[in-house]
């Protein structure tokens, strides 16, 4: 399938159904943040990857944190050419070779076990880290592997702050729209050998999850962060 996709521009509706065909993590931990990726989001995040920039489409990919595998499966499905997966938790991994199974897309390979762990060198790196609500600045190794073994990185991390104005345009708009870097994180790229190309906005949904979510379900704003690997 993976070749078949390749010869073809895929249409964000039929990636967007494709995604949500991926199953979510099954019994989501609350210390691991373990919030799976919403189907518009990765298909927004894999279509400005595969089309705008040319990172996706018969390229190597790593999902750093994959969960379930819906970044990997949809990076396959749009025409990557080789895929891994990595993810500390046994029943995620467990989910998505089910989900890989289901699929039938076959160049996919998942690993069990710390981000730490990884080693190599991938033409694109996506993930969805903890955004260190749990644990502070959970997201900041994230962003030291990817861009150790990545040369181009999507990452995506938590709005600097609440946006009500924003969600209200994003809603109205095609989904996510450029805004400006935090000072903060594009520092702290800077400083891992990275530079900050672009950054999209996007609303995140989630149900209600936990006890301690006092709603159904919660809108807020997250960033897609397009990072490249400075070349010494």
């Amino acid at each position: 399938m993976g070749e078949h996709a390749q010869k073809r521009l895929i249409r964000k509706i039929d990636l967007e159904r494709f995604l949500a065909t991926v199953a979510p993590q099954p019994n989501p931990q609350v210390h691991l943040e373990q919030y799976t990726v919403a189907e518009q989001i990765a298909a927004n995040m894999l279509f400005i990857a595969a089309y705008a920039n040319d990172d996706v489409v018969g390229k190597s990919v790593l999902d750093l944190g994959c969960g379930t595998g819906r970044l990997a499966l949809g990076a396959s499905f749009v025409g990557a050419k080789e895929v891994v997966g990595i993810d500390i938790d046994r029943s995620a991994i467990q989910t998505a070779s089910e989900n890989k199974k289901k699929t039938g897309l076959s160049n996919v390979q998942w690993v069990l076990g710390d981000i730490s762990t990884v080693a190599g060198c991938f033409d694109t790196v996506l993930q969805n880290p903890p955004f260190g609500v749990q644990t502070r600045e959970a997201d900041r190794a994230f962003l030291v592997k990817a861009l150790e073994v990545g040369k181009s990185v999507y990452s995506l991390h938590s709005h600097p702050q609440v946006d009500v104005r924003l969600i209200k345009q994003l809603k109205a708009s095609q989904g996510y729209l450029q805004v400006q870097a935090s000072p903060f994180l594009e520092r702290f790229i800077a400083q891992h050998g990275g530079s900050v190309k672009a950054v999209y906005a996007m609303v995140m949904t989630i149900p209600k999850m936990f006890d301690f979510h006092t709603k159904p379900k919660h809108d807020f704003v997250i960033d897609m962060y397009l990072i490249k690997r400075n070349e010494p």
